[in-house]
């Protein structure tokens, strides 16, 4: 299957879950993105390493890396492999001097410990096909709705509630406004659902 390259892109604070977060990867040199819903924990992580923060104590991502190098263990990449029933699935692409070694791991984890060891992060093709979201332009489309899951504590979902945010009180030039706001703020979680509302209407005309 072939393989996607992903960068991230950004990371802000879940519209459609307290106390979560959105990571979004990017496609490298592709204008489709991939949002995942994420814990606050392994959001800090994320950030702490990206920032170039140094905490008071190592995290538990910390911890991963110091015992990795004590071992002469290498994270090559990360890989997204699988997205069942809006839960996406990683593991870590490990090797020493004789063996390569694929681990599972939560995306969150798997990425959190990827910018720690500069390692790449893929994802294969029919993933960002069903899961991606593409930007045209000012457009932002959906590539294939997804329904909308419950998140627990280990798991990482795309919510697609539109009712949540009382969107179909909106008159379609007002909708076309706020999605524009969206997209110059990159809150592309925000964004898509607005896009979905805006989808429905015209699927409805």
């Amino acid at each position: 299957m072939k393989k996607v390259k992903l960068d991230i892109v950004g990371l802000s604070y879940s519209q459609t879950q307290s106390g979560a977060y959105a990571l979004v990867l990017g496609e490298v040199n592709g204008r489709r993105r991939l949002p995942i819903v994420i814990g606050a924990f392994e959001a800090q992580a994320i950030a702490i390493e990206i920032e170039k923060m140094t905490p008071t104590r190592p995290l538990t991502h910390d911890l991963f890396k110091s015992l990795a190098n004590a071992f002469e263990i290498k994270i090559n990449e990360v890989l997204i492999y699988n997205l069942v029933d809006g839960v996406f699935y990683a593991k870590l692409i490990c090797t020493n001097d004789q063996q390569t070694i694929e681990i599972d791991a939560r995306t969150s984890d798997a990425i959190a410990i990827a910018v720690r060891f500069n390692a790449a992060i893929y994802t294969y093709e029919f993933i960002l096909a069903s899961a991606g979201i593409l930007i045209e332009g000012n457009d932002f489309l959906f590539l294939e709705n997804i329904e909308g899951v419950n998140k627990d504590s280990d798991t990482q979902t795309i919510t697609n509630p539109t009712s949540d945010f009382g969107y179909q009180s909106y008159s379609l030039e007002e909708l076309k406004q706020k999605l524009e706001e969206a997209l110059a703020e990159e809150a592309y979680e925000k964004a898509a659902k607005i896009r979905d509302e805006i989808n429905k209407r015209n699927a409805g005309k």
